[in-house]
């Protein structure tokens, strides 16, 4: 089938539905349309025999859906409306939750539907978390759905009329403002979750207006409610009335007239204002019971030691990626056959942290820091033979992170995951080995077309590839306990001692013909020179990208 994608973002779920919708082996096109005139655009370019919306803001106009039939992918239960659905059913403590997708029409949200899906809401994840994992899957299971049923031909939708329907208006920053006199913990958790990517929680803090980005309990820590009483990687901790909550970034409201501004770890955005507080850092091995803030983590079990690692949004700065090596350097001298890499959902890692580059008083100096600090840590995986590797990727991966990914002896996908193995969209060459790495997975030509094509693709077509080792058919909850199952088998399977000495034999021979240090200088070399040009593209991509501008020159374009 012919399909056109419209978007006003190539978000997650965007990428997603065009990857596993070429999968199933349809033509597809993702147009990203700002207003009436760009969706009118795009389907007189395309000529599709369906229009999908997976993620659109603005309306479909009458000339386009009484044309073609176009299907909106709307984040709530049949019978919700509004464009802040996702936000209140996270704000209200929902345990279920569902996703619709329905034909466009006059109303927004009214018209018929085509399909629908259910989900849970597992107890504390914010809204971005949900939005990727359990309403992601849903959106796939009621877009496949409705195609199915489009193709027939002869499919009626059902009509919204026997619906009595739920309008959840947009959540304006009014209803989400947190009084941190008298709401609890527990209340400002869900108002933190609600909004913790977009748009943010505004709020008042050291005399300046913020946007507050996600929310972590903490369960030792008090203090004067709304007050700072420690910090602990980037992330700041203000007290409650009964407890505190850690926030890990911050986004200074746009000053009128002003550009755009971006998230920042915490502790950076309020540079000279933060009030001297003590840095408490999590220790690697936190207690199972302990409820606190903690990037990165270490546990042992049946033979495996699990690196687990979350950053916001998938960025690594250099600290972070620093903090990791250590981490990782210290899994390496425990008594294990097997080293588990990620998270338990989620981000696995999206590459450097570009707004942390952006920000820094001299961007270049900082890149070129955090390119080095990633690549010490894909080559520690790399030159690791004394026990194997498993990169686990419970969500999304892109550019350095998917590159981390290949440098381990087998990745493992849940399989709604989406991964970007390309740099040029940001405008870069790469790092992280990638030279050696993947064409040592999928081979030369294909290494050539994902640099040049820089499209997402599947956890499906990753491992017909041979970029992902095993694809996990697992609910987003689900995926670590079946990743644990699986490590340990591979701990005690007879095989892997085999495994061991052949990898180590392949990594001497490897190193032999050409050493890692030449495929680090020679990339790195690269990255030098765009990093240190002030007129590379890069600079510009990377402001347009954190900022959520137009892409300078107004490079939009069809993907597909």
């Amino acid at each position: 089938m012919r399909i056109l994608l419209i978007a006003s973002a190539f978000n997650s779920l965007t990428q997603r539905v065009q990857a596993e919708l070429r999968d199933a082996r349809h033509t597809v096109a993702t147009e990203v349309v700002r207003d009436a005139d760009d969706v009118r655009h795009a389907v007189a370019g395309y000529e599709p025999e369906l229009v999908v919306a997976p993620m659109l803001r603005t309306a479909v106009p009458e000339d386009v859906w009484s044309r073609y039939t176009c299907l909106i992918v709307h984040p709530g239960p049949p019978g919700d409306r509004g464009p802040s659905s996702l936000d209140r059913a996270v704000a209200e403590g929902r345990t279920r939750w569902g996703v619709t997708v329905l034909q466009a029409e006059a109303e927004m949200d009214a018209g018929d539907i085509w399909a629908s899906a259910e989900c849970t809401v597992p107890s504390g994840v914010a809204k971005s978390d949900l939005y990727r994992g359990e309403v992601s899957d849903a959106a796939l299971e009621a877009v496949r759905s409705a195609l199915a049923r489009f193709a027939t031909g002869s499919h009626r939708p059902r009509s919204q009329r026997d619906l009595t329907p739920t309008v959840r208006p947009v959540v304006r920053q009014s209803e989400r403002r947190i009084d941190w006199r008298s709401d609890g913990t527990i209340a400002v958790l869900r108002t933190l979750r609600a909004a913790d990517s977009q748009p943010g929680v505004r709020d008042e803090l050291l005399g300046a207006e913020w946007y507050l980005h996600g929310g972590h309990l903490e369960d030792q820590l008090h203090g004067t409610p709304g007050e700072i009483v420690a910090t602990r990687a980037g992330a700041i901790c203000r007290a409650t009335v009964d407890g505190a909550v850690w926030i890990p970034q911050l986004r200074p409201v746009r000053a009128p007239g002003g550009r755009a501004t971006f998230k920042l770890p915490a502790t950076l955005a309020l540079g000279e204002r933060l009030p001297d507080v003590p840095e408490r850092p999590a220790p690697l091995e936190l207690a199972p019971e302990r409820l606190t803030y903690s990037e990165i983590r270490y546990r042992e079990r049946d033979g495996v030691g699990y690196v687990h690692f979350s950053f916001p949004g998938g960025a690594m700065s250099t600290v972070q990626c620093r903090r990791l090596l250590a981490a990782y350097r210290y899994a390496c001298t425990r008594p294990t056959r097997v080293v588990v890499l990620g998270g338990a959902r989620d981000f696995f890692s999206n590459g450097i942290h570009l707004g942390v580059i952006e920000a820094a008083r001299d961007s270049a100096a900082e890149g070129w820091a955090n390119i080095q600090a990633i690549d010490d840590v894909v080559e520690a995986v790399l030159t690791t033979t004394d026990r194997l590797v498993v990169a686990a990727l419970g969500g999304n991966a892109a550019a350095g992170g998917a590159m981390l990914a290949a440098a381990a002896d087998e990745v493992w996908c849940r399989a709604g995951t989406v991964l970007n193995p390309h740099y040029r969209l940001m405008g870069l060459p790469g790092s992280e080995l990638w030279t050696y790495t993947l064409p040592r997975r999928v081979g030369p030509e294909i290494t050539e077309a994902l640099m040049r094509d820089a499209e997402p693709m599947s956890a499906a077509t990753a491992r017909r590839i041979g970029l992902v080792d095993r694809v996990l058919p697992t609910a987003p909850s689900e995926f670590a306990p079946r990743v644990a199952e699986l490590a340990a088998a591979l701990a005690v399977d007879p095989a892997t001692h085999q495994r061991l000495a052949v990898k180590k034999a392949n990594r001497a021979r490897d190193e032999a013909a050409e050493p890692l240090a030449s495929y680090r200088d020679q990339e790195l070399a690269a990255m030098h020179r765009v990093l240190f040009d002030p007129g590379a593209p890069h600079h510009a991509l990377r402001a347009a990208f954190l900022r959520k501008e137009p892409v300078p020159g107004d490079v939009r374009g069809r993907r597909g």
